[in-house]
């Protein structure tokens, strides 16, 4: 049996409304560790190290942060964890997002899977959910 996050097993999420599935897992492109992301037909792309990149701030934020999940091509509400993975200021300066007009909806995509692995807790209301790391 495959290990689960692989290609033939890849990890089965909801969105945090729990609002839709998608499948995640992790692979290598260009040298570089990689989340695959598909959501119906989409194929997202983000830097594998995004996992403990957004649990360390996490951590030293210390409490609930805001997911503000937005697409590339629309503004991430300031302080939310989207506005993080797009800003200058994180490990990788920049997005984490690995593809160009797709590099969005981190917030939607990547929280799901901390909290499939344990490492962090994910609110699940319609709208408006936070994070906070474990």
């Amino acid at each position: 049996m495959s290990t689960l996050g692989t290609k033939e097993n890849p990890w089965k999420l909801k969105t945090p409304p729990q609002t839709s599935e998608y499948e995640m897992y992790k692979d290598e492109k260009d040298g570089k560790e990689i989340l695959v992301c598909t959501v119906g037909k989409t194929v997202l792309h983000y830097n594998y190290r995004c996992l403990a990149d957004l649990q360390a701030m996490l951590r030293q934020h210390g409490d609930w942060m805001e997911l503000g999940s937005a697409d590339e091509q629309k503004p991430a509400k300031e302080g939310t964890v989207e506005a993080w993975a797009r800003s200058a200021d994180n490990p990788i300066g920049g997005w984490y997002g690995l593809k160009k007009g797709f590099r969005g909806r981190f917030g939607m995509y990547i929280p799901p899977l901390m909290e499939e692995l344990g490492l962090a807790e994910v609110e699940h209301q319609p709208r408006n959910n936070r994070m906070k790391a474990i």
